[in-house]
């Protein structure tokens, strides 16, 4: 890690809890296309590194942060420079990733129960992280039991089939007011909801809408990563319709992001059905076929009593903008490159919920240089400071809920 921050020619690279990233602005998706077709070239031989492309940039993601190499500074340095030729400039301010932790007196429980709703997998000795490594992370802290419902819950949206089965596999019904949620042994709840098709024709049967309108296709080279990408960049951008494509060495994901693909009511718009054929020939003609097992929509609500303070912090901490729809209280990553978060009003008489400590909180994680940018922010909306003990500070919104802002030192 510090060889990597010292080294020549990485300036736009930080190193997070993934590994080193950089985001690389972009115009356009196909000039972002552009980016991602010669990191297929540079990586042609030993495997793609993690690439998310947005309309407005490329992220890059080379890791695992405790292991970065004289190769991986090599790869990040032909990177930025292949950037440059292009004219992309980084931006390390858009850099972030969200965690979940979750305090519990019964790992061991809480763990299995998780990686079976989320279909996640162990990630070294006290986590689960998601296999696409797309969604965000769990870490299990070992601390004393609270049983009073928390005020953070999580929502997943998978396949059908996948939601039969982990309902099966945790041996619960699912309750709650819509009838889908389930609960850890420790009483979190998450939201386990089934996904749909996209529409009835053949002509999206690789896409699912699971909150976001997805299809995902295995992939046998960085190169043919790259065509796809290409493909669907040109499309997006011809169709006016902006798409979230993520890069790993087995497989292509492509997102519309959460209710992109609706017409505001609920129903698919028939521009978004055209443009979803047309990824969907573009894929079949280059020999592709989707996997529809593993795409997942993960959000995060928090229940307040003041949904409006709340949220001004939590968009203010995460650099996140506000849903301009009235009928919601959505806060989202501008590049979409992190979970949306979503707030419910609750019963300001329930005192002993409003005063207890959540079992779950948020890590995040940001670059060394931006984190005083975040905790300024965050007091500005309404936050107080808990503990200053960096690399990991804790914040707390105006009703409790904790944030951990944390840093890797500048070596």
């Amino acid at each position: 890690m510090t060889e990597f921050q010292q080294a020549d020619g990485v300036r736009g690279w930080r190193v997070l809890d993934a590994g080193a990233s950089a985001w690389f602005d972009a115009p356009s998706m196909t000039a972002g296309a552009a980016l991602v077709r010669r990191i297929a070239e540079l990586t042609a031989a030993t495997g793609l590194p993690d690439v998310d492309l947005r309309p407005g940039g490329v992220r890059v993601r080379i890791g695992p942060a405790g292991a970065l190499t004289r190769v991986d500074v090599e790869l990040a340095r032909s990177i930025s420079a292949a950037a440059q030729d292009l004219g992309m400039a980084a931006d390390p301010t858009v850099l972030q990733t969200v965690r979940l932790v979750i305090d519990t007196a019964d790992r061991p429980s809480l763990v299995s129960f998780w990686q079976t709703v989320l279909g996640y997998e162990p990630v070294g000795a006290d986590g689960l992280g998601d296999p696409s490594r797309r969604d965000p992370g769990l870490t299990f802290h070992r601390s004393r039991p609270r049983l009073l419902r928390d005020r953070i819950h999580v929502d997943v949206v998978r396949a059908p089939d996948a939601v039969e089965a982990a309902r099966a596999a945790v041996g619960q019904e699912p309750f709650g007011a819509y009838g889908v949620a389930l609960a850890d042994a420790d009483g979190n709840e998450v939201d386990l909801v089934p996904g749909d098709r996209l529409s009835e024709g053949p002509e999206t049967a690789d896409w699912q809408v699971l909150f976001g309108a997805m299809a995902c296709y295995p992939v046998d080279s960085p190169v043919r990563a790259g065509e796809i990408v290409s493909a669907v960049a040109d499309l997006a951008d011809d169709a006016g319709l902006p798409l979230m494509v993520d890069l790993r060495p087995e497989r292509v994901t492509i997102d519309s992001g959460k209710d992109q693909w609706e017409d505001g009511e609920g129903s698919v718009t028939s521009r978004f059905v055209d443009l979803a054929g047309r990824v969907q020939t573009a894929a079949r003609d280059l020999g592709l076929s989707a996997d529809l097992t593993r795409p997942r929509f993960i959000q995060l609500g928090i229940d307040a009593v003041d949904v409006s303070a709340v949220r001004a912090f939590w968009a203010s901490v995460l650099g996140y903008q506000h849903d301009l729809r009235a009928f919601l209280t959505d806060i989202y990553d501008p590049h979409r490159l992190n979970p949306v978060l979503f707030f419910q009003p609750m019963d300001g008489s329930d005192t002993e919920r409003r005063q207890h400590r959540n079992r779950i909180h948020v890590d995040l994680f940001v670059p060394y240089d931006q984190a005083q940018a975040r905790i300024d922010a965050a007091v500005a909306a309404g936050g107080r400071i808990v503990t200053e003990n960096a690399p990991r500070r804790t914040l707390v919104d105006p009703e409790g809920n904790e944030v951990d802002i944390v840093t890797f030192h500048q070596a």
